[in-house]
């Protein structure tokens, strides 16, 4: 007998979602204390974004992660992955108690994902750069299949650096492969420093343009507006899609926010406690709809 698989109903409750969100933000905490390494200020600014890919935009079913009708997410920027692990749990892929595994000897959530570690993840990611070269090949080979899975690919602002990157821009755009939504995390650190003073990107939309995309920019902090963007690029059918998803890095954490210096290292368990005093606080005012 034949199973037919079906995608998760998509939650279109944005109240429901905030929440989803501050708890994914909370886990990410957790989990990186309980490393004691890691990437804080990724994470916590992306939380909102993954919210949005997992519990709405994805065709997926954490029930059977290798569903051939899924669609496929790439996270080229792998540093930032205790958000997608974070956010993997919370759908049902794994139980939240893993994440405290984080980082430890034998565990399935590596400090950069492992494509067979988890069920799940799509990609072995870590040298940053490669992951649109990766999501481009996937997309090219769908419309190759005539199949209609999509593929998200997660980059980071700071790789925008590396010429791969833009070669992989340059095949997308030739190709038309407009089943492809890339995903920028436009939070303008890396880890020595502010992306404008590094190595300026901007006008960034503009340098995608020239290449044959089509550009939405976002709130990455407004789950609504990274849903529509999201549902934007499925009516576009002649050129790949990219989001630039405007973000507070560390987000949710005063502490962090904006401050360059927690691109690549986790909270003290003090400042763990702090942490999560704040997002807890934060969650009452989404439970009270004043925020």
């Amino acid at each position: 007998m034949t199973t037919i698989i079906k995608p998760v109903k998509k939650i279109s409750d944005i109240k429901r979602l905030k929440l989803l969100a501050n708890q994914i933000r909370q886990d990410i905490i957790t989990s990186l204390v309980a490393a004691g390494s890691g990437h804080s200020a990724g994470p916590l600014g992306m939380a909102d974004v993954f919210t949005a890919l997992y519990f709405n935009v994805l065709l997926h079913n954490p029930q059977y992660p290798e569903w051939d009708g899924r669609d496929v997410l790439i996270l080229s920027n792998g540093h930032i992955c205790p958000v997608r692990y974070a956010a993997m749990a919370n759908a049902g892929y794994f139980p939240r108690s893993e994440l405290k595994t984080l980082r430890k000897f034998g565990t399935r959530l590596q400090g950069h994902p492992h494509r067979t570690s988890l069920p799940g993840i799509e990609s072995t990611s870590g040298p940053l750069g490669s992951g649109l070269s990766q999501a481009a090949g996937l997309a090219s080979a769908f419309l190759m299949d005539k199949k209609k899975n999509r593929v998200y690919c997660i980059m980071s602002d700071g790789e925008q650096e590396a010429g791969q990157t833009w070669e992989a821009a340059l095949f997308a755009g030739k190709n038309k492969l407009h089943n492809i939504t890339a995903i920028i995390d436009r939070n303008n650190i890396q880890i020595d420093g502010h992306t404008e003073e590094i190595m300026p990107l901007e006008p960034l939309a503009e340098k995608y343009r020239a290449f044959n995309w089509h550009v939405i920019e976002v709130d990455a902090h407004n789950i609504q507006h990274v849903i529509d963007a999201c549902e934007e690029a499925k009516t576009i059918y002649e050129k790949p899609i990219l989001i630039i998803a405007h973000n507070v890095p560390g987000k949710g954490v005063s502490f962090m926010e904006n401050d360059y210096e927690w691109h690549g290292k986790p909270p003290t368990p003090e400042q763990g406690k702090i942490a999560l005093k704040e997002l807890q606080v934060w969650q009452q005012k989404i439970i009270k709809g004043t925020d």
